[in-house]
């Protein structure tokens, strides 16, 4: 068939077929990056608003977890072996020296369920009007291979707060993750330096959500790490009861 033919064999309905596709085409779906996603951005998105809740974190930090006396060594160790250095560690160096010691103590794996931790994998989600993507820092997920239901995000590995905030990136990928899991609710952290924030975020309805920051925990203080270590020992605790069912 030729241009001419095609052309006279066009009905209304096809042809209005091709000029919906070709708007489509012609007005993109704007794409969001979670390394560069702002407060405003989540703002023209989402209905998003902070909860001050106190007591919202209680059930998660009241936790009865009592700490082996030689994880409450390693934790002294690991503190004295790179609080002098701390606020001098680039992304990599807190990443590799101070984060991920403590992450691979806690084993967040389980070959039976199964689940692991995954770094920087990639997470999209696509709606009809947007598009969230980008590489996480650190999840936890069923799944060994590659993950297939997250649970649990820590977004960054910040040196300072002045470089990059991390508050929207990991609210991002928290609302990815609940709107892909088809959950309620999703739990992380992110990490400034030494200074660690909890964060919950709750569908209310849909595209209206609602998020919680905890209060401060200071890694270098040996108190405050044992409470961060309790609060991940928490979280895998409550992952494996969520893989199971």
């Amino acid at each position: 068939m030729n241009i001419q033919s095609f052309i006279d064999n066009l009905t209304p309905e096809s042809l209005e077929q091709i000029n919906k596709a070709f708007a489509k085409k012609q007005n993109k779906i704007p794409t969001y990056s979670y390394s560069q996603i702002t407060f405003k951005d989540l703002k023209t998105l989402f209905d998003i608003k902070n909860n001050t809740t106190a007591n919202r974190f209680d059930k998660w930090f009241n936790n009865n977890i009592a700490l082996q006396p030689d994880d409450i060594q390693y934790l002294i160790d690991l503190i004295e072996n790179n609080e002098f250095l701390i606020d001098s560690y680039k992304e990599e160096d807190l990443k590799v020296k101070f984060i991920t010691p403590i992450l691979n103590r806690i084993k967040f794996l389980d070959l039976n369920i199964p689940y692991r931790d995954f770094y920087e994998e990639q997470l999209t989600y696509k709606t009809d009007h947007f598009i969230l993507t980008g590489v996480t820092d650190f999840l936890i997920s069923k799944g060994l291979e590659f993950p297939d239901e997250p649970y649990f995000f820590i977004q960054e590995f910040k040196k300072s707060i002045k470089n990059d905030d991390p508050r929207p990136q990991l609210l991002a990928e928290l609302i990815s993750a609940v709107e892909l899991n088809n959950f309620h609710l999703m739990k992380g952290a992110y990490i400034v330096g030494a200074v660690w924030h909890f964060v919950i975020l709750e569908k209310i309805s849909t595209n209206k959500y609602q998020y919680f920051i905890s209060k401060i925990f200071n890694a270098t203080n040996i108190e405050d790490l044992k409470l961060i270590y309790q609060n991940l020992l928490f979280i895998k605790n409550e992952i494996l009861e969520m893989a199971q069912k």
